[in-house]
């Protein structure tokens, strides 16, 4: 018996939504969770645990990598009840923000969910995303110096 195989759109689509999730902060998840009228049971397959992971970096982006140091990371997993299994990693120590984002990512599975969520959730969280990352890069660019050679009339 072969195994299907995988959706590579659907596997797109939830690399996206796991970043998002990934990237945006704790009090912002909560907040869309707090908006939940019926919150779904859900379990831990692996409750929060924080650790460790390498950060490696190359010079100029090209260059050879070495590592740079190591960065807290937290992971979690969890089955939601009659659906699919979530899981997140997220920077640092949060593990409120790994529960919430492995839960996001099990019913963001549910077919039957995942318009309405990617709309009301990831939508706007990626809209926020974008938006701090203009501003500051906005912030940056005002700072901007920009140095030129004057030709002296001198040969």
């Amino acid at each position: 018996m072969q195994s299907e195989p995988p959706d590579l759109s659907t596997s797109r689509q939830r690399q996206r939504w796991m970043t998002i999730l990934a990237k945006t902060s704790g009090e912002d998840l909560e907040a869309l969770w707090e908006r939940f009228d019926t919150k779904p049971a859900y379990r831990f397959l692996r409750p929060p645990e924080t650790g460790l992971a390498m950060v490696r970096g190359r010079a100029g982006g090209t260059g050879q990598p070495f590592n740079l140091g190591e960065a807290s990371i937290t992971r979690c997993a969890v089955h939601v009840s009659g659906g699919a299994a979530g899981f997140a990693v997220v920077l640092g120590r949060d593990e409120r923000k790994a529960e919430l984002a492995a839960v996001f990512d099990a019913l963001l599975l549910d077919p039957s969910r995942n318009a309405a969520l990617e709309r009301d959730v990831v939508k706007p969280l990626e809209d926020a995303i974008e938006a701090r990352r203009r501003a500051c890069a906005t912030k940056a660019a005002a700072t901007k110096v920009d140095f030129f050679t004057l030709v002296r009339g001198e040969d």
